[in-house]
């Protein structure tokens, strides 16, 4: 490959050249490829190894690289498709539900989430955590809360709380007709809780999506799920639920 030299122009030198590593990544590498190292990269396109750094750095930002430690620079894969819109509406935990269960615990929720459930401000609810997994990482992690009223029969399951809990409470809130949901989508930062288990510093920008299922005319059950802004992207329409695509064959995009 012949050296690339950039041309004067109006933009930051290391924007115009995110703008050309991005076209480099589409046309010249696989999804998990490991990139040149910097003393190369620079020399190709002729910029200073800051100005290259910066570069990376907003092409990490966005989600197009990954710094693997030991490893290097590599391409990254394409974003998860968060679904909004869409009209394939089930209950969490159905069979196919790509979630993992984590955990289970009773609490009261924060005022903003007990408005939403119509619930006292005061009165416990069964908090459900979940988190979800794309080629080998961390991508979100999720808040269910369900009042005690949508799985009044939970006190006959044997499991007092962990995991098997968790997917005990799943099981009866799976019990209740349910007659719709609706779904907001937010720009926020990560928390301390969340940014530990999303692998991100705190602070990083995240995608908060807020949804409420709703039985027996009222707020049934109301999941907060924080997605790492870099790995995943808003998709519209009635395709159904998440979207995640896979296999190292597939080039960046």
């Amino acid at each position: 490959m012949g050296t690339t030299q950039l041309e004067t122009v109006p933009e930051p030198k290391y924007w115009h050249l995110k703008t050309v590593l991005t076209e480099a990544l589409d046309s010249e590498f696989t999804v998990g490829e490991i990139l040149p190292n910097e003393r190369d990269l620079a020399a190709r396109f002729g910029v200073a190894r800051a100005t290259l750094r910066q570069a990376l750095e907003q092409l990490e930002l966005e989600g197009r690289l990954q710094r693997r430690r030991g490893v290097g620079t590599t391409v990254a894969p394409p974003r998860v498709g968060v679904a909004v819109g869409s009209d394939d509406q089930d209950w969490p935990g159905v069979l196919g539900d790509a979630w993992q269960t984590v955990g289970s615990e009773s609490d009261v929720p924060a005022p903003a989430v007990a408005r939403m459930l119509e619930s006292g401000t005061d009165e416990t609810v069964h908090i459900v955590r979940r988190s979800r997994v794309s080629n080998g990482q961390p991508v979100a992690a999720e808040l269910l809360y369900i009042p005690g009223a949508s799985v009044p029969d939970l006190s006959g399951i044997e499991n007092p709380s962990g995991t098997a809990r968790a997917r005990g409470v799943l099981r009866e809130l799976q019990r209740l007709g349910l007659e719709g949901q609706d779904r907001a989508v937010e720009l926020g930062s990560a928390r301390a809780a969340d940014a530990k288990e999303l692998d991100r510093l705190p602070g990083s920008p995240v995608l908060v999506v807020t949804t409420r299922f709703f039985a027996g005319g009222r707020t049934a059950a109301v999941s907060v799920a924080t997605y790492r802004a870099d790995t995943c992207r808003l998709t519209f329409g009635d395709s159904g639920g998440v979207e995640i695509h896979h296999g190292p064959e597939r080039r960046a995009s």
